[in-house]
């Protein structure tokens, strides 16, 4: 069994690092406070007896040698960076947990014939660059050197900030991973959503990671004069705006598992008195399934266009983001599975509308993931909680899981 004490005291301890007065934490990447963090976490991983090492992209790794060790390795963890004044759990209780796993292993002498790493990845959330999942790309081998040249609002490009914490550039190419070199990638991670408290399940096996396709819609018409225009001769953007993002909420309800999102509107001039010349606004499209995400971006855009030539007003969309959905590993799944039954849990699937780490990793190994239940579905917020209860079945779910893949010897 894991030590279900040491884990809920290890999540307090990092959980105090870039605490905020307003109670959230703010990791962000490259910063000092994700170095106290690392420095706090290479601690515990030395505590469970790991070899600890930093590659060329800035992943914390804790190795636990298999009775191979030119076995393909069996990757667990997560991330410790955070969206600003976010929460305590939302990648940490990933990567504490494998620690966990791996130091009850060796306390309990407990031998495997894989290696098992458990990796910090470095910046999954993407908030200071806008561009995520640095870490696990790197290992993937997908970084492009042009791609560290993005910077975050204050003018720093990651190239810089990686330079300012020692780390070199032109060298990110090193962490990619071989291919056969890794066995199989697994993950425990908080929900973030409210299926799993609305069954009353502790934890749940996840079949799939939604790929999130980001737009920008641009709508143009004229602007006017707010009281000097009829109605009728309007060509109003914000109106036309507002029936395609009524289309949008339509077409991602018909299928029951896409969901869309506009987070982001925008009027020019922006004046109370004065119709819109140019509304923008974004769109987050998600599904599991990417041709029936693909089909609902197609009768989204057609009813835009649609809705845009009845009001004579123009439209543009311009593509932000598409990434694919990565499907989780059946042969993972079924492990975790097994590992929920012997836990006395029920193995119940579900899929996750929130992007991983493990998108980058599905050309490489072979994906899984963990979920433990989330309260309220909060997430991103000081208010984002999981109980020390669900915490500890979410790894030892995770324990058994690793034993199985790794094969204990």
């Amino acid at each position: 069994m894991i030590n279900s004490d040491r884990l809920w005291d290890r999540l307090e301890q990092l959980g105090n690092i870039g605490k905020q007065e307003a109670g959230g934490i703010t990791r962000l990447s490259f910063t000092p406070e994700e170095r106290a963090a690392k420095d706090l976490v290479t601690g515990f991983m030395k505590e469970a007896g790991l070899t600890v090492r930093e590659d060329e992209i800035g992943n914390l790794i804790g190795r636990k040698e298999g009775k191979n060790p030119a076995a393909p390795v069996v990757l667990l963890g997560s991330h410790i960076d955070s969206v600003p004044n976010g929460g305590d759990y939302d990648g940490p209780l990933g990567v504490l947990a494998g620690v966990e796993v791996l130091q009850t292993m060796q306390e309990q002498g407990i031998e495997t014939e894989h290696p098992i790493e458990v990796i910090a990845f470095t910046d999954e959330e993407g908030t200071r660059f806008g561009y995520g999942m640095i870490g696990s790309r790197g290992i993937a081998g997908l970084i492009k050197r042009d791609e560290l040249e993005q910077a975050d609002k204050n003018g720093v490009t990651i190239a810089e900030a990686m330079r300012q914490t020692g780390l070199d550039p032109d060298r990110t190419s090193l962490a990619a991973r071989s291919p056969g070199s890794v066995k199989a990638y697994v993950e425990l991670h908080i929900e973030q959503g409210k299926v799993l408290e609305s069954r009353g399940l502790s934890v749940g096996i996840v079949t799939g990671v939604a790929g999130p396709l980001w737009l920008n819609f641009v709508l143009e018409g004229e602007a006017g004069h707010a009281g000097a225009t009829p109605m009728n001769l309007r060509r109003d953007p914000m109106a036309a705006a507002a029936q395609v993002m009524l289309a949008i909420e339509e077409e991602a309800g018909r299928t029951g598992t896409s969901v869309g999102t506009v987070g982001r509107l925008q009027a020019f001039p922006g004046g109370v008195n004065v119709i819109p010349g140019r509304v923008e606004f974004s769109l987050d499209l998600r599904d599991v399934d990417e041709a029936i995400r693909n089909e609902v971006e197609q009768r989204i855009y057609e009813r835009a266009k649609a809705i845009c030539a009845e009001r004579n007003v123009t439209l543009k969309v311009e593509l932000l983001q598409r990434i694919a959905p990565a499907v989780c590993s059946d042969d993972i799944q079924n492990a975790v599975a097994e590992a929920c039954e012997a836990e006395g849990l029920e193995a119940f699937r579900l899929p996750s509308g929130a992007g991983h780490d493990c998108m980058q990793l599905v050309e490489l190994c072979p994906v899984g993931m963990i979920f433990a239940r989330s309260k309220d579905g909060i997430s991103h917020n000081p208010a984002e909680f999981t109980t020390k209860e669900d915490c500890a079945n979410g790894a030892q779910v995770l324990y058994r899981t690793v034993l199985s893949l790794a094969k204990q010897a």
